[in-house]
């Protein structure tokens, strides 16, 4: 029971003569509530920012690098096959202009992660941004626009994915600058990069078309910027000569043949083209993160190419010294510009770098064709207008590399080799306008 008289006493104490001086110590006590509260929500959001955000990479002496373009229709960030470790330093993102980084998740499906980044990330990204992922190997942008989530792969759509897939096959530590588009801007994009090496393209009109497309771009690219550009031939037999991605006389066209199987060209693929490369392969796919399928086409054979010749110039740039990438006017339009041992100038243009890899392509023997595969045997009679100059894989590497290091010459190519594909360049050249380049060159 309670007592009035300790009623009374205690109402005393809080309205006495002193009730002023308690109700400031009260109000002063809510008052730090308050910043406590503010404070710790403040602390709490610090905590989670931080979880979002990674160390920066300040070092001005890192690895030897190159840089390939992918251009195609978006790319699955969220997939293993892209992951890394490795930060790329301030200055590499200063130089490819990254305008925006977004920290990725990397827990729970491919739904999960795209939904907890979605307001910090994908709603955030306009057609003037350049993103570097944290976390991969991917910097991205889009500037064609026209697409309901930029850069990220469709739903519906795992072009883009699979092909950045297989230049990473062929190059696990080549940067990528992925391009989301299908335009002339979406090629001059990757163009207008100083440190892009290589543009890739797997897209043009069906059967070859003889329309126009996307060869002003890598005009641009390859006669202006001193880049190299693969691109695919269609995936029909059509000859590639009037092809708006693989008939350029700049360009490099590339058509399919069954790696891994029988060795032949595969028919549905491009004929009279530069190169035949891998058709079949297992790349990533779009809408998980750790899933793979098996695909086929020249758009594929052409990033497993770009990344081939990424590698080449990675090897090259580490043997002589070179810690740049591209063919910048600073660097004298040369894909390769360092030193030897001996102090003296080194350095590689893409016209060498092409003609190595056309002196390193070879054809397949046709007794190797299984009539069941359905490949078409390579002809020893004028084997070039199937396959061009012939196949390239990975054991075109170290040829390649020794070649154009000055270790070992590779054999020039027999003469009627040469006067089939004299015959093509000029075809070429005639078709789209004047190019000169020697054979061995073009």
């Amino acid at each position: 029971m309670v007592d009035a008289t300790d009623v009374a006493l205690e109402a005393y104490i809080w309205f006495g003569p002193n009730h002023k001086i308690r109700t400031i110590l009260v109000g002063a006590m809510l008052v730090l509530a308050g910043y406590w509260l503010y404070w710790q929500m403040t602390w709490d959001d610090t905590d989670e920012t931080q979880s979002r955000t990674g160390e920066a990479n300040s070092d001005t002496d890192w690895r030897h690098y190159s840089v390939v373009a992918p251009v195609d229709t978006g790319i699955n960030v969220y997939h293993d096959h892209f992951r890394t470790d490795e930060v790329y330093p301030n200055w590499l993102l200063e130089s490819l202009g990254v305008t925006k980084t977004c920290y990725i998740t990397f827990d729970g499906s491919w739904e999960e992660r795209y939904q907890a980044d979605k307001e910090s990330c994908w709603d955030n990204i306009t057609t003037s941004d350049i993103v570097y992922f944290y976390g991969t190997k991917i910097i991205g942008t889009s500037p064609d626009g026209q697409t309901d989530i930029h850069i990220l792969d469709d739903p519906s759509d795992g072009h883009g994915t699979a092909v950045t897939g297989a230049v990473l096959d062929a190059n696990p530590d080549a940067v990528i600058f992925f391009v989301e588009g299908f335009s002339t801007d979406a090629v001059l994009a990757a163009s207008n990069q100083p440190l892009v090496d290589i543009i890739s393209t797997s897209f043009g009109a069906i059967g070859s078309l003889p329309v126009p497309g996307i060869e002003t771009g890598t005009y641009e690219a390859v006669v202006g910027n001193n880049k190299i550009h693969t691109g695919a031939a269609d995936n029909t037999p059509s000859p590639a000569v009037q092809d708006a991605t693989a008939g350029p006389p700049w360009s490099i066209g590339i058509a399919g043949y069954a790696e891994e199987g029988d060795d032949q060209k595969e028919t549905m693929s491009g004929s009279y083209p530069d190169i035949a490369a891998d058709w079949t392969q297992v790349l990533p796919n779009h809408d998980d993160t750790d899933g793979y399928h098996e695909t086929s086409g020249t758009s594929f054979a052409t990033p497993r190419t770009a990344g081939i010749l990424s590698f080449i110039l990675q090897e090259l740039r580490e043997e002589f010294n070179d810690g740049g990438s591209g063919a910048s006017v600073e660097r004298g339009g040369y894909l390769v510009e360092g030193t030897t041992s001996d102090g003296e100038s080194f350095t590689i243009r893409n016209s060498e770098v092409r003609n190595a890899l056309n002196l390193s392509a070879w054809y397949p023997s046709f007794t190797t064709w299984d009539p069941l595969s359905g490949t078409t045997p390579v002809s020893p009679v004028a084997p070039c207008t199937q396959v061009g100059w012939g196949v390239v894989n990975m054991s075109n590497i170290e040829p390649m590399l020794m070649h154009l290091n000055g270790t070992q010459a590779m054999d020039e190519r027999p003469g009627d080799v040469v006067l089939c594909m004299s015959i093509n360049q000029e075809a070429r050249e005639a078709y789209w306008g004047v190019y000169p380049s020697a054979p061995g060159e073009g």
